[in-house]
């Protein structure tokens, strides 16, 4: 994968295969300790132990569409060629939280691309999922989430097109005021 969006993407369709009603996107990006950390926690079914020792092996999946599960491994890997760390807990019946370390100023780090394509994608396509994205840098915190989203559309579907349409243009201007690296 090219840019960390659909690394995400590719994890956040994980939580939603999962069956969470809650997910959570946090980004820090961190200047001091030169790190980029993504971390994406759901409230899913969650693994047993079993199945969490195996996640990472690219030749294991629980798709039947399938005979590998390439999404999580590639996401360490690229972590770790930067110098970077990952990590992945789960409980079954609780959720699951993964979280991937890069070394922010490493020339290995993909750029994070078209985070709020991605986002909208997973809303309008799962309009019945809570999603909750925070991104900080040093200069600021944004903030999103679909609940608060919802109350101010009054009834309007949030996957109305036009809708979705606006809220890419919020997450895009709002991203841009905290001066994010891509």
């Amino acid at each position: 994968m090219l840019e960390l969006s659909l690394h995400i993407l590719d994890i956040i369709e994980n939580s939603v295969r999962a069956k969470a009603s809650l997910i959570q996107l946090d980004i820090e990006e961190n200047n001091k300790t030169d790190e980029y950390r993504i971390t994406i926690t759901d409230n899913g079914c969650g693994m047993n132990q079993e199945m969490l020792d195996q996640v990472l092996d690219p030749f294991f999946t629980t798709r039947t569409t399938r005979k590998v599960g390439l999404g999580l491994s590639l996401f360490k890997q690229n972590a770790e060629l930067t110098g970077g760390r990952f990590h992945i807990e789960s409980k079954e019946g609780e959720g699951s939280k993964t979280e991937a370390v890069f070394i922010k100023s490493s020339i290995d780090r993909q750029p994070l691309g078209d985070i709020a394509g991605s986002l909208t994608l997973l809303i309008g396509t799962n309009p019945n999922i809570r999603f909750v994205y925070n991104h900080k840098t040093a200069i600021s915190i944004f903030e999103f989430d679909t609940n608060e989203v919802k109350e101010e559309l009054e009834g309007i579907p949030i996957n109305d097109p036009d809708i979705l349409k606006a809220l890419k243009e919020l997450i895009v201007e709002n991203l841009k005021m905290i001066e994010i690296s891509t």
